[in-house]
């Protein structure tokens, strides 16, 4: 292997693990500042480091500092000490590894060689995403039996019944969409999301998939313990459930898997239903012959955006009552300088692709560094979806998540199934 190889399958690893413990902090804070906006209360805005606030992130490293350094209980009541400690490993690495073969961008071209923009290139693609997050709800199962606690016990059962409700109708949906993409390769599934329907409409899953999407979206909800579907850990009735008796690390580990599920079926589902990384009506090949003017585009909006951030972020701090000294309009001010000196460093190196390196290599670099962008917008967007449905709608009962499973989300997968099989066979 070349330098060039090396250098890109390492870029790649660590972009596929990497970028989700990122945005567990991201996460953390689009938890807070949602829940805040949606109650109608300030979020997180106190936590300081010599007054500098980061809009909440630096409650994120306080957090990461008291559970750090926590005191790490084992009950002594725990018939399996081993257990014990690896359910919480299994539950987050299980999360971190099925990114693994979502594909964040399309393949990059360099010297006639193709570089898979995936963790782990393979073609199993969503029958991997399957089979890792069935495992790990042995990690949530193992953490409430091991704990030898009636609450955990409980918790873990209703873990392992409602994964098993859930994971039926989601397979069902997977099965017509499938049908519609004749793979299970993720990257093709994309590709195929680039076409154009009727030479205006993007062929997106959910354009296509309407209903599949709908019983796919709702099963991710439940497959990541995410309220409604939270019964696992219904604090007002079983105290925390599986994850009772767990403290320091091993509790911070749960807390991460679940951020990180969180964001990685959110990259599926924008893979699946929203068309991945593609820009619409703007497929690789056709970003590639007119990078030139995408980069000209780039050198005029960035400027603007920025502006138009730094003037919400100036508007916002700055106190409500009359200080001479407010601390808050020079921390606005830092912040401001910084944002701008990005802006200068993206725009230096945009204007010397244009005029010097436009072509060959260059342009499929930028526009794979454009479908990266796009494709975490989209997922950002879609982790909003989970934070707006948590804190807008209340937690169902036990019946309920089980009747909506397999009363209504189960019938609809079978009538979607016959009617996308039907539709497909006539249209061969």
């Amino acid at each position: 292997m070349s330098q060039l190889d090396i250098l890109l399958v390492l870029l790649r690893v660590a972009f596929g693990a990497f970028v989700p413990l990122c945005f567990i902090a991201a996460l953390v804070w689009l938890e807070r500042r949602g829940a805040a906006f949606f109650q109608d209360r300030a979020g997180p805005n106190r936590c300081n480091i010599f007054g500098f606030r980061a809009a909440g992130l630096v409650q994120n490293l306080a957090d990461a500092v008291k559970l750090i350094f926590k005191e790490d209980v084992i009950p002594g009541h725990s018939r399996h000490k081993f257990y014990f400690v690896l359910a919480p490993l299994i539950v987050f690495v299980c999360a971190l590894v099925s990114f693994a073969v979502v594909p964040f961008a399309d393949a990059l071209v360099i010297e006639g060689k193709q570089y898979l923009m995936q963790g782990i290139p393979m073609d199993l693609g969503i029958l991997w995403f399957l089979a890792i997050t069935g495992f790990a709800v042995y990690g949530i199962i193992l953490a409430g039996w091991s704990s030898h606690n009636k609450y955990g016990v409980l918790g873990g059962l209703r873990a392992s019944a409602q994964v098993i409700s859930y994971e039926i109708p989601m397979g069902l949906a997977l099965v017509s969409l499938l049908a519609v993409y004749g793979t299970v390769n993720l990257g093709e599934m994309v590709h195929f999301q680039g076409r154009l329907l009727f030479g205006f409409i993007p062929m997106w899953g959910v354009v296509l998939q309407p209903l599949g999407a709908i019983i796919f979206i709702v099963a991710a909800f439940a497959e990541t313990n995410r309220t409604p579907f939270d019964l696992a850990e219904g604090e007002s009735e079983i105290v925390a459930g599986f994850h009772i008796e767990y403290s320091s690390m091993k509790f911070a580990l749960f807390f991460m898997g679940e951020y990180v599920a969180m964001f990685v079926s959110s990259s599926l589902i924008v893979t699946l239903f929203f068309g991945g990384y593609q820009i619409p009506w703007l497929a690789t090949e056709t970003l590639v012959a007119n990078a030139r003017p995408v980069a000209l585009l780039l050198l005029v909006v960035i400027p603007i955006a920025a502006a138009l951030f730094s003037g919400w972020i100036r508007k916002n701090n700055k106190s409500h009552y009359d200080r001479p000294k407010d601390p808050r309009v020079f921390e606005a001010k830092v912040y401001i300088g910084l944002i701008w000196m990005m802006v200068i460093v993206l725009e230096a190196v945009l204007a010397g692709y244009w005029l010097y390196a436009a072509g060959g290599a260059a342009d499929r670099i930028l526009v794979v560094l454009l479908q990266i962008a796009t494709f975490l917008v989209k997922t950002f967007m879609m982790c909003f979806v989970y934070v707006w449905v948590r804190w807008t709608l209340p937690r169902f009962r036990y019946d309920q998540l089980q009747k909506l499973g397999w009363k209504m989300l189960l019938p609809l997968a079978l009538l979607n199934i016959f009617i996308t099989s039907a539709v497909v066979v006539a249209l061969s």
